[in-house]
């Protein structure tokens, strides 16, 4: 088999990784060996299901990895506020599992149904907005607004979206490992701050309650199993800042460039929107999570030596699953380069992840998708790019996303 020449963690490659990945898959390389990181990077959708499932030899306890690099400055900024404990993402069983029972009760069917009015009031704010210009960068005007404001409503800051914005982007920056070291210190400030604001908050749901996703953590109880602390729902409520902002927000941009790139699709696409046939477009919210994988990547450490995907990888290496590769594998979706809304298996992607560590915003996620291109192409016609070179990607080792998309449209007769 020929190794592919370029880099998978190069800057050029996180922007458009797309050839990489095609060059990977046409080589037969399933798993590929970095000893300059001691990383391994699995590639194929089989090899990164099977991984997902082996939390006792792979673990999610990956926050140590950036940990290990604060500078002192950073560490002093960080006791500041609270010790950020793993929870969700970072953490493994038992602490993922008791945090996974009491955070369902959150995302439950009904709160997700009860945010949805919600979602569309404010989709048709936007759009309405829109309509008035005739264009504009859609990631500014509706791909960013839409999530921010919805996951600011849910943490109790609505008054201040431009702050959850903020922090989510620190979040994602520190994440990134490809930040200078000025804007890791202005990443853990905003940490400390984001503690803050969301201690003041925790006591309020406490004292007062209310109706919200905060207000359900803070009341969570499983039987058998103690209440989330104070520490754990700050984390918690920070990965819903980043799931339910950054990655949302790329999904949104990523399916309109698609669409906009495939006009027949998006022929399909507007036929189905303003609940003509919500199925479908149920179906391209999935082609566009597969397509686009906004979590690209995710992190594992390896606790013993093993064999995994035909090489031996010792105990203390680094595993890299990469999502975004293993959703265009010609071994599990045919024609995988092609954005096709009613593909047959699309809802087979781990843009999601999968097994135990799945996202548990999954549902809500997927709901503000649907909900955003229901009103979206029922209401706006004839979009297209208005600078194909203006289009931006910021590099980032796990999350990828269109940063910048110019369109224009008119408002559908």
């Amino acid at each position: 088999m020929n190794k592919p020449q370029t880099n998978m963690f190069a800057q050029e490659t996180l922007i458009d990784p797309f050839d990489h990945y095609r060059a990977i898959h046409d080589a037969g390389i399933e798993i590929e060996h970095l000893p300059e990181m001691n990383t391994f990077v699995v590639y194929s959708y089989a090899l990164c299901s099977e991984a997902t499932g082996m939390t006792d030899v792979f673990s999610n306890d990956f926050a140590s990895l950036m940990r290990d690099e604060d500078s002192q400055e950073i560490q002093d900024i960080l006791a500041e506020g609270w010790e950020d404990v793993a929870t969700l993402l970072t953490a493994d069983a038992p602490i993922h599992t008791r945090n996974r029972k009491l955070v369902n009760l959150a995302f439950s069917a009904p709160r997700v149904n009860a945010i949805e009015e919600d979602m569309r009031k404010k989709a048709i704010n936007l759009i309405e907005a829109m309509a008035k210009t005739g264009g504009g960068d859609f990631v500014e005007d509706f791909a960013i607004p839409l999530p921010v404001a919805m996951i600011s409503q849910q943490i109790g800051i609505e008054d201040g979206i431009d702050r959850v914005k903020s922090w989510s982007d620190a979040a994602v920056d520190r994440f990134s490992q490809l930040v200078d070291q000025d804007r890791k210190v202005e990443c853990a400030r905003s940490f400390v701050s984001y503690q803050k604001f969301i201690r003041g908050q925790i006591d309020d749901r406490r004292a007062n309650g209310g109706d919200d996703l905060l207000t359900d953590l803070v009341e969570a109880r499983v039987e058998g199993e103690t209440p989330l602390t104070d520490q754990e729902i700050s984390s918690i409520m920070q990965q819903f800042m980043v799931a339910g902002n950054e990655t949302t927000t790329s999904t949104l941009a990523g399916c309109m460039l698609q669409l906009i790139r495939n006009p027949d699709q998006m022929a399909k696409a507007k036929a189905a929107a303003g609940g003509r046939d919500p199925k479908l477009l149920g179906n391209m919210v999935e082609e566009s999570l597969r397509y686009e994988t906004p979590s690209a990547g995710m992190w594992r450490l390896v606790t013993q030596d093993t064999e995994f995907g035909g090489m031996k990888i010792p105990k203390g290496a680094t595993l890299q699953l990469r999502y975004a590769a293993a959703n265009r594998d010609p071994k599990k979706f045919e024609d995988p380069d092609a954005f096709i809304i009613d593909r047959k298996n699309a809802r087979a992607h781990i843009a999601f992840g999968k097994g135990p560590h799945m996202c548990v915003g999954n549902m809500l996620s997927r709901k503000e998708i649907l909900v955003a291109f229901d009103e979206l192409l029922d209401r706006l016609d004839d979009f297209a790019l208005s600078d194909e070179d203006a289009i931006t990607v910021l590099p980032n080792i796990l999350l990828r996303g269109v940063t910048k998309l110019p369109v224009t449209f008119k408002v559908a007769s």
